[in-house]
């Protein structure tokens, strides 16, 4: 009885280990970028809580949705839809002549996607080694984080209103990998995973890990927005409208791509 318990308790873990790989390489795959059979999830295990980046996103206010109407270009920037929902300006019907142009400021509008890409082994974040030359059996070694290790992300480009950009940027990398990313990723020492790689005698053997990140290419627009007046209307106006190339490497989050290594001697 308590041998049948034990096969089913074995099972059930296998089953879950199975479909958490499968989940990953699933969510990834939808959005047109494959994993690898070797990555796994380690947020459980994980000794460092990474705190979630999620895109911001900012619901224009009925005011703002109509200003938005009056221009051509699109704008995504959270910062300033929330700038525009305070900028609380009433036309009336009685403000006959008054007018006013207001500026507010140098602005990145939104951002275009590109590439998008995943560099599965971004950062060596863990290397364990077991060195069985002088043993009469096959040793094994599991993955055991030795030291904590970050990774950290950034744009590839110098930029006007480099934190806006990064938002535009990552919100549009997750939307198309479907994976959890910030521009700051930790495994804390002591994370444990039950990824295990056999050493045969007279062989060295590492177990090495690597925090995979996502590689956003694209352009972002700026321009010069002014909220112009006149009498009981009002006005979105944008000018001097530019574009620039921008880059990104964003870590994922949580994830690490398992890679093995059989040598004679250790390296």
């Amino acid at each position: 009885m308590r041998r049948s318990h034990l096969l089913m308790v074995f099972i059930f873990f296998l089953l879950f280990g199975l479909i958490t790989m499968h989940s990953t390489a699933v969510v990834a795959e939808e959005q047109g970028i494959k994993a690898p059979d070797s990555l796994r999830d380690i947020s459980r295990q994980n000794t460092y809580p990474n705190p979630d980046e999620d895109p911001e996103y900012v619901q224009p206010s009925p005011s703002t949705a109509e200003l938005f109407q009056t221009t051509d270009y699109k704008i995504d920037n959270p910062n300033l839809i929330r700038l525009l929902n305070e900028t609380s300006m009433q036309g009336s019907k009685f403000a006959f002549g008054f007018r006013a142009n207001i500026y507010l400021g140098n602005w990145p509008l939104s951002y275009e996607s590109k590439e998008t890409s995943v560099n599965w082994e971004y950062k060596l974040a863990n290397s364990n080694k077991l060195d069985n030359r002088g043993g009469n059996q096959t040793g094994e070694i599991s993955f055991e984080q030795n030291e904590e290790f970050t990774a950290a992300g950034g744009l590839t480009t110098d930029v006007l209103a480099e934190s806006d950009v990064k938002k535009l940027m990552i919100s549009s990398a997750k939307q198309k990998t479907g994976l959890n990313i910030s521009f700051k990723s930790t495994v804390g020492k002591g994370t444990k995973h039950e990824t295990m790689m056999k050493i045969p005698p007279r062989k060295v053997g590492y177990l090495k890990a690597y925090m995979p990140a996502v590689n956003e290419r694209g352009i972002v627009t700026y321009g010069e927005v002014y909220l112009q007046m006149k009498g009981s209307q009002k006005k979105l106006v944008v000018k001097n409208v530019t574009q620039k190339g921008v880059g990104a490497w964003i870590p994922v989050q949580d994830r690490l791509t398992f890679k093995y290594l059989l040598t004679d001697q250790p390296k």
